[in-house]
């Protein structure tokens, strides 16, 4: 699972991290449109070391991969599948996660190096859409549901082959506290392990 955080403060990005990765969630997202999004991911890296990998969301361009490679991110995510972004993330050394919602997008963005795909979002086309194409794609290509997709929908992606979810604002909106996101984290995790296993 990916927690995306949406919104995060560097005052309180160390604090959530922690208390994500003791919920058992190893891959934290801060979208590059949250405030000081390079200075969280910086805090966060400090704060839970190798326990987590720490990446950036909403990247559009390969400038704002560099830039989030200097604060020491490790994965990016994007909205949507830019070769160009996809390109210089692997060329850094990084995780790749680019969005991809049609075949055509799913198999450009493994052509240029994806490590993963991102399917976003995923209510769109629902289990059944991502059932379909997970017919053509590798088999060892992780696909991730994101967007519109909760707790009670993971035993359906799971059956449509999907590998893992994004968790949004169900995970974290601004205004919640630390007790908050580690509430929401558990259930999450309970509800994963329950489907993929421990």
């Amino acid at each position: 699972m990916i927690a995306i955080l949406r919104g995060v403060t560097p005052d309180e990005a160390a604090d959530m991290a922690r208390a994500l990765v003791a919920a058992g969630i190893t891959m934290i997202e801060v979208p590059l449109n949250s405030p000081e999004p390079l200075k969280s991911i910086a805090l966060m890296k400090q704060a839970v070391g190798d326990a987590a990998l720490i990446g950036a969301g909403t990247v559009l361009t390969a400038e704002d991969v560099a830039a989030v490679k200097a604060a020491t991110g490790e994965f990016i995510v994007s909205p949507n599948c830019d070769t160009d972004v996809i390109k210089k993330t692997k060329e850094l050394g990084m995780g790749s996660w680019p969005g991809v919602l049609t075949p055509t997008e799913c198999f450009a963005a493994i052509k240029a190096g994806a490590d993963g795909l991102k399917i976003f979002p995923a209510s769109i086309i629902g289990a059944d859409g991502i059932k379909a194409m997970r017919a053509v794609l590798p088999a060892t290509m992780p696909v991730y549901a994101v967007g519109g997709v909760g707790t009670d929908d993971f035993g359906t992606y799971a059956k449509a082959g999907c590998d893992g979810f994004g968790l949004g604002s169900g995970i974290f909106k601004p205004g919640m506290t630390v007790d908050d996101v580690s509430r929401a984290a558990v259930a999450y995790v309970a509800a994963h392990d329950a489907v993929f296993g421990a």
